[in-house]
């Protein structure tokens, strides 16, 4: 096989600042290409880190950026120094043999380095400013210049990566990516990263739960896009059907004051718990603890938490925007509305007395041990790769 030196441009990493899903996938993917014996470089931003590392054979080339202004400002300066740090590296070390970009923030440096040494880049998108503003036509409320390099970047980019068909079509509709050019390559996750050995009853006895309660899991951003005021406004048709049931939600965003406002003014706060941003340590425990975890997406372009709640074999009710779930098998789906929601959440509470509920979650974690595993994710990248340098 032939090792290959890749370049990966990234705003975050699990070893650099993490904001989101990215920094895992592009970490995991990076320590996978390079447990194959190919060389990966990931330039990335340094926070409070230090300019280079060596971690788990992946290099971290991080730089330093100008993080006063709006996120466009903040990335046009990110790229200029991702720039300076190739050229650098390239002068010192020679030639990379592909580029890899993940979502927009890395598209003006990919298109620089583009023009300057005809380097090919791969792109993968991980969402869109459309997807992450719930909009629809005559309702934009989104960045144009944002969207205009997630146009760009599929424009240049010699191969373009979407995880899932769904996304694929909401890409090609937005930007006219043409279908020669996008691969279809899921994302991942390293069998074991969520399962963990806890004391359910602890844990819920240690945030004011009675340990007999089932407990329903919202993990990810509080925003729009991922819906969790939809879960909020089917909490009331749950409790009618299982009174003693709580919903803890992790994550923080721009709707978070209005989801408690929601619960308090609904009457449901004692039944929410709103933790916030919360260490892994924490995330695990939940994930281990919960009876079943909710994903409640408006527009998902994957779903990485699904995997995350199989990973626990917990079983996952989520709305019909996840292309992941076969329905009934490993998890629940439901309309992209709240009373759908609290049909799916109600159906697999009253599974829990029997076999079924518990099922879904065995069967989905077989799911992502086989055809979500990172070795699986890597080969396929390579493809897209190849594919790229072909060009």
């Amino acid at each position: 096989m032939e090792t290959l030196r890749i370049g990966m441009f990234a705003w975050e990493s699990l070893h650099s600042i993490k904001v989101g899903g990215i920094a895992a996938h592009v970490t995991e993917l990076a320590e996978t290409l390079a447990s194959m014996g190919h060389e990966v470089q990931v330039f990335t931003r340094k926070g409070c880190y230090r300019d280079y590392d060596e971690i788990n054979g992946v290099h971290y080339q991080r730089v330093d950026h100008d993080s006063s202004g709006d996120i466009v400002h903040q990335m046009n300066s990110m790229c200029d120094s991702m720039y300076d740090r190739f050229k650098s590296f390239k002068n010192h070390y020679g030639d990379f043999d592909i580029l890899h970009g993940h979502d927009w923030h890395p598209v003006n440096v990919l298109c620089r380095i583009k023009k300057k040494y005809e380097s090919p880049f791969v792109l993968t998108y991980h969402s869109t400013e459309w997807g992450r503003n719930g909009n629809y036509p005559g309702n934009w409320r989104g960045s144009d210049e944002i969207s205009h390099r997630e146009w760009k970047g599929g424009y240049e980019a010699s191969q373009v990566i979407a995880t899932q068909e769904q996304f694929k079509k909401e890409i090609q509709n937005l930007y006219k990516v043409p279908d020669y050019k996008i691969s279809l390559v899921p994302n991942g996750i390293y069998p074991g990263k969520m399962e963990k050995d806890v004391d359910p009853d602890e844990v819920k006895t240690r945030h004011g739960i009675d340990p007999s309660s089932p407990v329903v899991l919202f993990t990810g951003r509080m925003s729009y896009q991922k819906g969790p005021d939809m879960l909020v406004d089917a909490i009331p048709h749950v409790l009618d059907n299982e009174r003693d049931t709580n919903f803890v939600f992790i994550g923080e965003g721009d709707m978070r004051t209005h989801c408690e406002r929601m619960a308090y003014d609904m009457g449901i706060k004692d039944s929410c718990h709103f933790l916030g941003y919360a260490p892994t340590d924490v995330l695990t425990d939940w994930m281990n603890t919960a009876e079943m975890a909710c994903v409640p997406s408006r527009n998902e372009p994957f779903g990485i938490v699904v995997l995350e709640a199989w990973d626990a074999c917990r079983p996952v009710v989520a709305t019909d925007a996840i292309n992941l779930i076969d329905n009934f098998s490993n998890g629940i789906l439901s309309y992209r509305h709240s009373g759908s929601v609290a049909w799916g959440i109600n159906y697999a509470l009253d599974g829990l007395n029997g076999p079924y509920t518990k099922q879904m979650g065995i069967n989905g974690n077989k799911l992502a041990k086989t055809k979500y595993n990172w070795n699986n994710i890597a080969k396929h990248t390579l493809d897209t790769y190849r594919r790229a340098m072909e060009i």
